[in-house]
């Protein structure tokens, strides 16, 4: 039941058109891209220091567009391996972000030019910051302000840190890096109010997510905590 205090939108209730961008909503993707940011600082910082071109992590970075991926193609690179084997790491994590495009298909758009740079800016955070809003015009306004905010403050930290090279080193000593997957973790909690069956399918996921980390590769645990969904019962 609506309250009767709040005013509902046009484009929010038929879905056509329309942005709604309010205050929590900036200030939480700026928090994100604060958080980033930070990382991507240490990861430009990592590839120069390891030894690879300045270019490459920030080719890297406008293609590729995804940490975890980013951060393990480098590892394999700098441990000596080769670029088939490098990229083979970054794709088999990417893959994950299949399953974040079916939650956000909606909003990407109809047209072909929409959809392609849609799909590029398909991530963690975007997928959470569209997830936790209500509405259609909210989940396009979360999405796309999320996307592009993200998309510029990652580039350009990483490009700062390629720059610096070894001087920043690695910015995990600083504890900074746990900024990130806490504010994710704010993002997604509201998620788990939607009932018994999605808090059923995190906390499945998150234990088997766990249980893996100590025995596969980063990032392999996110794909098996999709294994989560297998407990989500279909309403009658």
């Amino acid at each position: 039941m609506r309250s009767p205090h709040r005013t509902i939108d046009p484009a929010e209730r038929t879905g056509r058109g329309g942005w709604v961008l309010d205050r929590p909503l900036l200030r939480d993707v700026v928090l994100v891209c604060l958080a980033d940011g930070v990382v991507g600082l240490s990861f430009g910082a990592i590839a120069v220091a390891g030894g690879l071109p300045v270019w490459l992590p920030i080719v890297m970075s406008l293609i590729v567009f995804a940490g975890s991926a980013q951060f393990s193609t480098v590892g394999v690179l700098v441990a000596g391996g080769g670029p088939v084997a490098a990229a083979a790491t970054g794709l088999l994590l990417n893959t994950r972000t299949a399953a974040f495009s079916l939650a956000v298909a909606d909003v990407l758009g109809r047209s072909w030019p929409a959809r392609l740079v849609g799909a590029h800016l398909v991530t963690d955070e975007t997928a959470a910051f569209v997830l936790a809003q209500s509405g259609p015009a909210r989940r396009r306004t979360a999405f796309w302000v999320s996307g592009a905010g993200l998309f510029a403050a990652w580039n350009l930290s990483v490009a700062a840190g390629a720059v610096a090279g070894g001087a920043l080193g690695d910015t995990d000593r600083f504890g900074l890096d746990a900024a990130f997957p806490a504010v994710l973790l704010a993002l997604v909690l509201p998620a788990l109010r939607d009932g018994r069956g999605v808090r059923r399918a995190a906390a499945a996921g998150a234990v088997l997510a766990v249980a893996a980390t100590p025995f596969v590769p980063t990032g392999v645990p996110v794909l098996l905590a999709l294994a989560g969904l297998m407990f989500v019962r279909r309403s009658a």
